[in-house]
């Protein structure tokens, strides 16, 4: 058994643009379905879904039925975190409330093995080597992990450069809500102000040529952020999608 490629990290690298939806649901039925509905990839999200490590593991595992590269959004900024869904077995983790270098640098150690970086020695006995399956795994995982840090501040927003060009860092994503809420519009990420500050940290990640990324619900803006470069590009979420199926259905039979 050998470290398995990182697929989603190859295209993305490679410029081609890959859709996703976000997991809030935490349950594994929902991480199959979504998995089976032909997606890029799925996100699980660990910052605002009910979303424990113990709740991860078995959406990883119903995305590995269908093949979809699976994507954790770990809660905070913290290695102990990045070490657990690595271990679990997720390649491609998006770190949020990334501000300066300095955090970014530290994630980009968390994610990698001596010495390109500081993570723990102890996946012999987890899911990401197949328990122990993978012999090489500590030589061969560091180039097959991504790193993708959320930039969802003002002062993210002044220190794009500084983040973009972190060693490790393989792509930044831009959080539109707290980008927004932080610049002074909560609930408006359309603002022209916020709009502008999107297009502006989105230039300066491709210019870095690092991956871009973000989350849209809006599908007339799906061609758009693909033109200015996004390719790791959200396109809706579970419940959402759901809710409005539901919603529809229910006012189908009431009518």
């Amino acid at each position: 058994m050998q470290t398995p490629v990182n697929t989603l990290k190859k295209a993305l690298q490679a410029g081609q643009v890959q859709h996703g939806i976000w997991l809030t649901s935490g349950t594994g039925v929902l991480a199959e379905l979504s998995g089976k509905a032909g997606f890029d990839w799925c996100l699980i999200d660990g910052e605002h879904g009910p979303n424990t490590v113990s709740d991860i593991l078995p959406q990883l595992q119903a995305l590995a039925i269908s093949d979809t590269p699976a994507v954790v959004r770990i809660a905070n900024a913290e290695a102990w975190m990045v070490k657990q869904v690595l271990d679990l077995g997720c390649q491609t983790v998006l770190v949020p409330m990334v501000d300066d270098a300095e955090t970014a640098d530290m994630m980009a150690r968390a994610m990698r093995y001596p010495p390109d970086g500081n993570r723990g020695m102890g996946a012999a006995l987890a899911r990401a080597t197949g328990f122990g399956s993978v012999a090489d795994y500590p030589i061969t995982a560091n180039s097959e992990v991504c790193l993708l840090a959320q930039a969802e501040s003002a002062q993210a927003l002044d220190n794009i450069d500084d983040i973009a060009a972190t060693d490790g860092v393989d792509g930044v994503f831009v959080g539109p809500a707290d980008l927004s809420a932080d610049m002074g519009y909560p609930g408006q990420p359309d603002h022209p102000e916020v709009e502008k500050a999107i297009d502006h940290l989105i230039a300066r990640i491709v210019a870095a040529g690092k991956i871009a990324g973000i989350i849209t619900f809006d599908d007339a803006r799906f061609k758009e952020y693909a033109a200015k470069g996004v390719t790791f590009l959200g396109v809706g979420g579970d419940m959402m999608v759901l809710n409005k199926a539901l919603n529809g259905l229910a006012a189908q039979v009431r009518s």
